[in-house]
């Protein structure tokens, strides 16, 4: 199974590609979308959209695993991180990609164990649980990775369910 995990922001929106064989997961690609900061919101969104169709139409996941917005205390953040959230939640459906989406808890929960867990904890664990030589940089794809590890844990648990009923 192949997953795309997406770290959503309006200047840097994270992404990785990653793969599951067997109980193994493997790191396909990882990188970042940047959008310039001087180019209107709705150019900016557009270039998300086209940037992520690009990464679907070369890699053809079969899910994307999205993480969902955790309070801040900007609330102009919040709107454009949701305005964000809201192109790629398109752009999977529009492509017929099933998209699941993800709270920092359950990812924090899924990667190390732990829902408190801090940025450098996850980074540490997205590397060991793929097998990388180095953190992945930026934060932002990192993030990705580890939301599309915990995407790929949540299935496996899921079907273990499933086999016990």
């Amino acid at each position: 199974m192949l997953v795309l995990g997406i770290d959503p922001g309006t200047a840097t929106t994270g992404f990785g590609v990653v793969e599951a064989q067997g109980s193994r997961l493997r790191a396909i690609d990882y990188g970042i979308i940047s959008t310039p900061a001087n180019m209107d919101m709705p150019a900016r969104l557009c270039l998300i959209h086209e940037s992520l169709n690009r990464i679907i139409d070369q890699y053809q996941p079969q899910t994307a695993a999205v993480e969902q917005i955790f309070y801040h205390r900007n609330a102009k953040t919040v709107i454009t991180v949701a305005q964000s959230r809201g192109v790629i939640l398109f752009t999977g459906a529009s492509r017929g990609i099933k998209v699941c989406e993800y709270t920092p808890l359950q990812v924090k929960q899924s990667v190390v164990g732990y829902g408190q867990a801090e940025k450098r904890q996850v980074q540490l664990m997205v590397q060991k649980i793929l097998g990388l030589k180095e953190i992945p940089k930026p934060d932002d794809a990192a993030d990705a990775l580890a939301i599309a590890i915990c995407h790929l844990h949540a299935q496996r648990i899921e079907r273990i369910y499933r086999s016990e009923l």
